[in-house]
């Protein structure tokens, strides 16, 4: 499955089409990447925080994998997220790393369904592997969907799943990364909407290898109060994604998320994570990058 359009497959379904690969693609491709040369030695974006890119912050303009990878590293990115071992080659040549790559976990197909344990099990295991052999430091988890489930029970089936996919990512020193989503405007339903349910989640789990993937955008939507909460949480939250809110656009002066002061309050908790932009732009793609990049260098 080659994707080299970095506007043809959206996000989230090209998440979940990624998910749908099963093992033996998974480390095939891997392969590959491995094969690639030494990678250069990156320059990376001044400032306390790694920071990262999404696919969508190139949308608008017409890229093969090897040109995002290209004006990835130009703009002083450590890595790309939600990206498959076909991107693995490209990520190496430019001295990039997959920051997050995908699980096999659904937003609305997630484990908090136990009938979907059997199948996302193997994925996510190939997903660990793939993760660990290339330098990713996380695979993305999603809890799924709450219909016939309750809070609780989402709770307890996702749990039990983790539970038994913990030790190999600790052996792997891969971290799973639960996200956190809006089921306000975006994703009707998702369970792990509330920052303090993902971390409940966490702690009942137990691993140094279980966190939270933080969605500032989400969590701006569903529960405001962002810095407090991460100062309170920060131990539970492995790694961030940003956004403006409203429309999930690039955070300029036309979105009512201020981000200097969130991302010092981050830098200032001693966070050694990625801090990955997943905005989608309405102005000049490579322009705007770069001023999103240079808003959060602290």
């Amino acid at each position: 499955m080659k994707n080299t359009r970095a506007s043809s497959i959206p996000r989230r379904d090209f998440l979940a089409t990624l998910g749908g690969l099963g093992a033996s693609a998974f480390l095939a491709s891997n392969r590959t990447a491995t094969a690639a040369e030494t990678a250069p030695a990156p320059s990376h974006r001044k400032g306390r925080l790694k920071q990262g890119v999404c696919r969508g912050v190139f949308r608008g303009i017409k890229l093969t994998d090897d040109e995002m990878c290209r004006e990835a590293a130009k703009a002083g990115a450590h890595g790309i997220d939600l990206v498959g071992p076909d991107m693995f080659p490209a990520l190496k040549k430019y001295g990039l790393i997959p920051t997050m790559v995908p699980g096999g976990s659904g937003i609305k197909a997630g484990i908090n369904d136990p009938k979907l344990h059997a199948d996302i099990d193997p994925k996510m295991r190939a997903a660990i592997k793939v993760a660990a052999e290339a330098g990713a430091p996380n695979v993305i988890v999603l809890a799924g969907d709450r219909a016939g489930f309750t809070d609780e029970q989402s709770m307890d089936n996702c749990a039990v799943f983790l539970n038994g996919i913990k030790k190999q990512a600790e052996d792997a020193g891969v971290t799973l990364c639960m996200e956190l989503l809006n089921s306000k405007v975006n994703h009707a339903g998702y369970v792990c909407d509330h920052t303090a349910w993902g971390v409940e989640l966490c702690k009942r789990v137990g691993s140094p290898r279980v966190k939270l993937l933080y969605d500032i955008y989400h969590m701006q939507i569903m529960e405001e109060d962002l810095i407090r909460t991460i100062q309170q949480n920060i131990a539970y939250i492995g790694h961030f994604h940003t956004a403006g809110n409203p429309g999930r656009h690039e955070f300029d002066e036309t979105q009512e998320i201020y981000y200097p002061p969130i991302c010092k309050a981050i830098a200032e908790l001693n966070y050694t994570g990625y801090f990955s932009h997943e905005y989608t732009p309405t102005k000049e793609p490579l322009a705007t990058l770069e001023k999103m990049m240079r808003i959060c260098e602290v």
